[in-house]
């Protein structure tokens, strides 16, 4: 990699704090110039988008994320209202919890107990630990997540909680308020509060569409209050709607700075220039590195332990967005990028050995934040040497070592981690993904793969009713799973009445006995008297 390829490809913007290296991508020089035709449609297509068109043919929804961050430039006054009423009603509700305004029985409210799945807690949870303790001193509020059907998941945050349960705000999180996990979460902290003597109602928050499940009992039970999702705001693009500002502006975040900073990236990204356009730019060298294909993984390697979650979050944007098993035109291409990463330099002690000498099935994206700590001062380690010093060798070093051995990478640099700079991370990526799904001809709004999963799952819970069923109704019978797969006439589900018994029988609640036999699939069960 030489100087002058690095100062012919590096992007960068001072009023954002913002900048892009793409000269570590090994694509030929006229490579840019031949993907302008194709961005043209990209262009095309994200004004569409943003004015207003049914980007979500499937489900007749427009698109309008964009919009959450710029409210005048929604196609409707009605839209245009809803979204800054909305934020408005954010801010001032928080304000009251930190005033002390809005109590519960046992006085100020001090945690947050958030309560989704999915987009309803990854872009939560991602904002919250960038900016958490972000200044001097503690949160106004600390957050905790239940973002799994999983019973000891809940049980090990409610153990945490303790006795704070009753200082603790419940916000939960489902657009149709009849997502499976939320509900079960919601039940389970219910059950919580009740156990501990407390009236949960003047404690939980919906965030929920308007007329859902979620949203008729919220009205029906009096919960504390009620904020909107709409159709038109996807959970993975969700972030900088009710369902992350909410609990970001209760921990004390400023979701105005939020706001600003992606407000002022969607307008570094509109540019119709390639070179000018940093969304864009990202794009074609996806494009690039996978061969549009998805033909290499995306390694994110974020060098600041407040961008640990920033993976996770991409995981979604990404991965839910681009794999699509057809294209626009109905034929099947199977596309997509798969997304992992954690931080640096942890990542030196974990897989970058494989990256540097392994398969070359991946490339690389490097995130640097140039500002160390939010106080002036840092520590000396060696003389003149600082940890961030080292932090950034090490980055350095990494950087250089891959390219050594042609491995591809480009680098985000930011200033420093703030509101203003994760917002503008959120929506550089979410503009690239839909740039990138431009050029693939896939519609990157509609995820049909998850509703197949919500199905099938809803078929096996079914089943498993139907065990349970049986085992009652023949208390003295010990089954083998196949026996009772057949008495269900369901033989060819016999690996699932398999896995069904086994997993009642390790839980005493269910009172189903296991005796264990050889082989192993003669074991039998049966359900206590």
């Amino acid at each position: 990699m030489t100087w002058a390829r690095f100062q012919s490809l590096y992007y960068t913007h001072p009023k954002l704090g913002l900048s892009l290296d793409i000269s570590r991508m090994p694509f030929p020089d006229d490579y840019l110039e031949k993907m302008q035709p194709q961005l043209q449609q990209a262009w095309a297509d994200m004004a569409a988008l943003e004015a207003g068109g049914i980007a979500n043919p499937d489900e007749n929804r427009m698109v309008g994320h964009y919009w959450l961050r710029a409210a005048h430039l929604a196609p409707t006054d009605e839209l245009r209202s809803v979204i800054s009423t909305t934020i408005e009603a954010i801010k001032t509700f928080a304000a009251k919890v930190h005033r002390g305004e809005i109590t519960c029985a046992a006085g100020k409210f001090k945690d947050i107990l958030v309560i989704g799945i999915g987009g309803s807690a990854l872009g939560p949870q991602f904002i919250s630990h960038a900016l958490g303790r972000l200044k001097a001193g503690p949160d106004k509020m600390a957050l905790s997540f239940f973002d799994n059907t999983d019973p000891d998941g809940m049980d090990y945050v409610l153990k945490q909680l303790g006795r704070r349960l009753k200082q603790t705000l419940v916000i939960v999180i489902s657009k149709s308020g009849g997502t499976a996990e939320t509900r079960n979460g919601m039940l389970e902290a219910q059950a919580a509060f009740r156990a501990a003597g407390l009236d949960y109602r003047g404690h939980f928050i919906a965030v929920t569409g308007q007329n859902s499940k979620l949203d008729l009992l919220a009205i029906q039970e009096g919960w504390l209050a009620r904020f909107p999702m709409w159709d038109w705001v996807g959970g993975r693009t969700s972030a900088l709607c009710a369902v992350g500002l909410l609990p970001a502006a209760l921990q004390g975040i400023k979701i105005d700075q939020l706001l600003a900073g992606a407000a002022a990236m969607d307008t570094a990204t509109r540019q119709p220039t390639l070179r000018e356009n940093p969304a864009a730019l990202m794009a074609v060298m996806w494009y690039w590195a996978t061969a549009g294909r998805g033909t290499k993984d995306m390694v994110v390697l974020p060098y600041k332990d407040r961008l640990l979650l920033l993976a996770r979050y991409l995981q979604q944007l990404v991965m839910e967005s681009l794999g699509k098993e057809r294209d626009l035109a109905g034929n099947l291409v199977q596309q997509g990028i798969a997304v992992y990463g954690n931080k640096g330099s942890t990542d030196q002690h974990a897989y970058v050995q494989q990256l540097r000498d392994g398969v070359d099935n991946f490339f690389v994206t490097f995130i640097e934040v140039l500002k160390d700590r939010s106080s002036d001062t840092s520590l000396e380690v060696e003389p003149g040497v600082t940890s961030g010093d080292f932090l950034q060798g090490f980055f350095l070093g990494t950087r250089e070592a891959l390219s050594d051995k042609n491995r591809s990478s480009l680098t985000i640099t930011i200033n420093e981690i703030s509101p203003k700079s994760i917002g503008m991370l959120i929506a550089l990526y979410e503009r690239a993904v839909g740039f990138y799904a431009s050029l693939i001809k896939i519609n990157a709004y509609h995820q049909p793969g998850v509703e197949a999963g919500k199905q099938a799952a809803s078929k096996i819970i079914s089943l498993k009713s139907a065990i349970r069923a049986a085992l009652a109704a023949s208390p003295e019978v010990s089954f083998t799973a196949e026996s009772l797969a057949k008495q269900l006439g369901q033989p060819a589900q016999t690996e699932l009445v398999f896995k069904i018994l086994d997993h009642l029988a390790a839980n005493p609640s269910r009172q189903v006995i296991k005796t264990q036999r050889q082989p192993w699939f003669a074991s039998t069960y049966r359900q206590l008297l």
